[in-house]
C-alpha cells in the first residue's frame, strides 16, 4: 500500500481474521453466538441485581456496572466484525475507526477501574468487617464509580488526542478486527516513537496501579483469611473473592497479552487471537464465573426467571 495522507483517503481495511470464504459462515455463527451469550449472560446479572433487594449492596452495585460496561466493550467490536463477515466488506471510514477506538478504550479502561474498586470493596469487607458499611456507604459507592468512569474517559480522551495528531499513514490495512489503538500507530509515516512512548505511558499509568492495588488487597486478604481458626470461615472467605479473583486474573492477563503482543509478536493471527480472547472471551465468561458458585446470583436469577414467566 502507497503511503496516504489524511486529506486523500476516507477509510481503513481490516483484514479480520480469514480469507477462505467457505469458513466465513462457520466463523460468522461462532462469533454471533459468542456475543450474544456475553449480552445476555450480563444483562442477566444486571436485571438480577436491580430486582432482587437482596443484592443491594455495594459488591454487587460495581458487579450490576462491570456487567455493565462488559456489554458496552463488546459491543464495539463484535457486531461490526459479524457484519464484516457477513457482508464480505472490511471497509471502516476514520471517524469511524477513531469512534470504536475511543469507546474500545473507554470501557476497557472502565473495566479495569471497576475490577480494582471491587478488590477494595473485598479488601474492606474482609480486613475491616465492622467498619464495611461504614466506609462501603452509598455515597462512596457512587463516588468510586464516578471516579472510575472520570478516568475512563481521560484514558480514551488521550488516546484519541493522539490518533488525531497523525496527519499521514503509510497504509490502511489494520492486522486486526478492529481499530486496535497500536496497529494505528503502527502505520504512521512519521516516527512512531514518541506517540508509541505516551500511549504505552498511559497504558502503563492506567494498568500498573491498579494491578498494584489488587495484588496488595489480595496479599492482605489472604492473611487475613490464613488467620481465621475455622476452616469453614476460611472457605467462606475465599469463596466470596474466588470469583472476583478469577476474573481480575483473566481480564489483566489477556489486556497485558494483547499490549505486550502487539510489540512483541511478528504474526498478525496471533496478536488478532490474543485480542479476541481480550474483548469477546472474557466479557463472556464473567457472568458464568461470577454465577456459578455464589448461591446469592442463583437465588436472583431464579427469582427473576419467575418474574418472566
Amino acid at each position: 500500500m502507497k503511503t496516504q495522507n489524511l486529506t486523500s483517503f476516507s477509510e481503513f481495511h481490516l483484514l479480520g481474521f480469514l480469507e477462505d470464504a467457505n469458513l466465513q459462515l462457520i466463523l460468522f455463527g461462532l462469533f454471533l453466538s459468542m456475543y450474544l451469550v456475553a449480552v445476555l449472560g450480563n444483562l442477566l446479572i444486571l436485571l438480577a441485581v436491580i430486582s432482587d433487594s437482596h443484592l443491594h449492596t455495594p459488591m454487587y452495585f460495581f458487579l450490576s456496572n462491570l456487567s455493565f460496561s462488559d456489554i458496552c466493550f463488546i459491543s464495539t467490536t463484535v457486531p461490526k466484525m459479524i457484519v464484516d463477515i457477513l457482508t464480505q466488506n472490511r471497509v471502516i471510514s476514520y471517524d469511524g475507526c477513531l469512534t470504536q477506538m475511543s469507546f474500545y478504550v473507554l470501557f476497557g479502561c472502565l473495566d479495569y477501574m471497576l475490577l480494582t474498586v471491587m478488590g477494595y470493596d473485598r479488601f474492606v469487607a474482609i480486613c475491616y468487617p465492622l467498619h464495611y458499611h461504614t466506609i462501603m456507604n452509598p455515597c462512596s459507592s457512587a463516588s468510586l464509580l464516578l471516579v472510575s468512569f472520570l478516568v475512563s474517559v481521560l484514558d480514551s480522551q488521550t488516546h484519541n488526542m493522539i490518533a488525531l495528531q497523525i496527519t499521514c499513514f503509510k497504509d490502511v490495512e489494520i492486522a486486526n478486527f478492529f481499530c486496535e489503538p497500536s496497529q494505528i500507530l503502527n502505520h504512521t509515516c512519521s516516527d512512531p516513537f514518541t506517540n508509541t512512548i505516551s500511549m504505552y505511558l498511559f497504558a502503563f499509568i492506567f494498568g500498573f496501579f491498579p494491578i498494584s492495588w489488587n495484588l496488595y488487597s489480595y496479599y492482605k486478604i489472604i492473611s487475613s483469611i490464613l488467620k481465621v481458626p475455622s476452616s469453614g470461615g476460611r472457605h467462606k472467605a475465599f469463596s466470596t473473592c474466588g470469583s472476583h479473583l478469577s476474573v481480575v486474573c483473566l481480564f489483566y492477563g489477556t489486556g497485558i497479552g494483547v499490549y505486550l503482543g502487539s510489540a512483541v509478536l511478528q504474526s498478525p493471527g496471533k496478536g488478532m487471537v490474543a485480542s479476541l480472547m481480550y474483548t469477546v472471551v472474557t466479557p463472556m465468561l464473567n457472568p458464568f464465573i461470577y454465577s456459578l458458585r455464589n448461591r446469592d446470583m442463583h437465588s436472583a436469577l431464579k427469582r427473576l426467571c419467575r418474574i418472566t414467566v
